[in-house]
C-alpha cells in the first residue's frame, strides 16, 4: 500500500491508522484490541515488542533516547491507542479526526518534524482508510475460516 523503501514513519501511521479504523469498523475487533491492550500478560507483550519497532523507526528523531526510554514512550503512546479505540466515533469525534488527532499526538511525542507531520497527514487523508480497512477484515475472516474451518453467514 505505502510502496517499497518507504519511510518508516509514514509506515508507522498507515498502520496505526489502520488498527483504529478496523476497531472503529467492527465491534468485536474493538473489543479484541481493548482487550489486548487492557489485559495486564497481553500489554506487557506489546510494550516489549513495540518498544524496540518503535525505537528501529524513531530513533533518528531521537538519537540520544535509550531502549528504556522507548519502552517508556510506548507504555505513553499506547494509551493513546487504547483510549481512541475504546472510544467509538460520534458526530462530533468523526474517524478523520481521531486519526488526525492520534497521528499528531503520536508523531509530537517522537519529535517529528512539523512539516513531515503534515505530509504525512495529507497521505493519510488522500487514503480510503475505510475501503482498505474493509479489505483487511475480510481477508482477515477468509484466512481465519481456513485455518478454523467454521462458515461466516453474509
Amino acid at each position: 500500500m505505502v510502496g517499497e523503501n518507504t519511510n518508516p514513519v509514514l509506515l508507522y501511521a498507515v498502520e496505526t491508522c489502520l488498527q483504529l479504523t478496523l476497531a472503529e469498523l467492527n465491534e468485536n475487533l474493538r473489543k479484541i484490541y481493548v482487550e489486548a491492550y487492557t489485559v495486564p500478560e497481553n500489554i506487557e507483550l506489546i510494550h516489549k515488542k513495540t518498544a524496540v519497532q518503535l525505537q528501529k523507526i524513531f530513533v533518528p528523531y531521537l538519537p540520544d533516547y535509550s531502549a528504556s526510554d522507548f519502552y517508556e514512550m510506548e507504555i505513553g503512546t499506547s494509551a493513546f491507542m487504547r483510549g481512541y479505540m475504546a472510544r467509538p466515533c460520534d458526530m462530533y469525534f468523526t474517524l478523520e479526526r481521531k486519526l488526525a488527532r492520534f497521528l499528531s499526538m503520536s508523531l509530537s511525542v517522537f519529535k517529528v518534524p512539523q512539516e513531515e507531520q503534515e505530509a504525512i497527514l495529507s497521505y493519510i487523508e488522500n487514503l480510503n482508510i475505510r475501503e482498505i480497512a474493509n479489505k483487511v477484515m475480510q481477508q482477515l475472516f477468509v484466512t481465519l475460516e481456513m485455518k478454523y474451518e467454521f462458515t461466516l453467514t453474509n
